[in-house]
């Protein structure tokens, strides 16, 4: 791995953890610049076409209050589609476990979470966010020549991946493309997003010789409800459900 890949891994993780939030400016902007930078890795890639499919120019078209509306569209105002806790874990028991595992990992590279308004560790954002740090540790490191900080980042990110967010990315590109096919809406940003953004991940972690399990979303059961990690707090909670993936898995926060 060259610093300059590891910069331009960085580039593509921090434009995904940003585009999954609650938009506040129009990542679509950037997104062509992104395809040059994917495109620039190496990494095979083929299902975010930027320049050619209709989807793509609808996307690039895109106004900062279409991605609003789409974001509403896809996540709703309490939805668990984004959080990886709430995939597949057998008891709510485990759900604290796995947090404490991820903010494990955040916790040995300085990675902290702050300020009023924040995300779970688990949320799709955070953990994209993460990532982007760990390849601007790896490409300085490069920078400074010392193979033992270069060997720490990557072994950190190839456990992240096969951990954390390899696991479960593909069951999230899924559930976004299922949940908007369910309420049968307009075509979503979010759901090209997302695919991108699991194609992407899957990619990084076959360069660093890491076998991701992915599973179907079919075969996946909703974390049990745990108290500790609902939206009962939330000022919005009382406006919707917090609804996951499937019409017969939804519940009440």
């Amino acid at each position: 791995m060259s610093k300059e890949n590891a910069i331009r891994r960085a580039q593509v993780y921090g434009f995904l953890a940003d585009a999954f939030l609650y938009p506040r400016e129009n990542w679509s902007e950037d997104v062509a610049l992104v395809a040059g930078i994917v495109a620039a890795t190496g990494l095979p890639i083929t299902c975010f076409e930027l320049r050619n499919s209709a989807r793509a120019l609808q996307l690039l078209a895109a106004s900062l209050a279409d991605l609003q509306a789409a974001h509403r569209c896809a996540f709703g105002v309490a939805g668990s589609l984004g959080y990886e806790t709430e995939y597949g874990l057998p008891h709510e028991y485990r759900q604290s476990q796995e947090m404490a595992d991820i903010a494990g990992f955040y916790r040995a590279f300085g990675f902290n979470l702050g300020g009023q308004r924040r995300e779970r560790p688990d949320h799709i954002a955070v953990e994209l966010e993460f990532m982007h740090v760990m390849a601007l540790k790896e490409a300085y490191a490069l920078e400074t020549g010392i193979p033992e900080h270069v060997e720490i980042c990557a072994a950190a990110q190839g456990k992240f991946l096969q951990d954390h967010l390899g696991r479960w990315i593909g069951l999230f590109a899924q559930s976004v493309a299922h949940n908007l096919n369910a309420q049968q809406g307009p075509e979503c940003h979010y759901a090209t997003l997302a695919q991108f953004a699991a194609d992407f991940v899957q990619a990084d972690a076959a360069r660093m010789g890491i076998a991701l399990n992915q599973p179907a979303l079919d075969d996946v059961q909703h974390t049990p409800y745990d108290a500790d990690f609902s939206c009962a707090d939330c000022a919005v909670a009382g406006l919707g459900e917090q609804g996951f993936i499937r019409a017969d898995m939804v519940r009440n926060p």
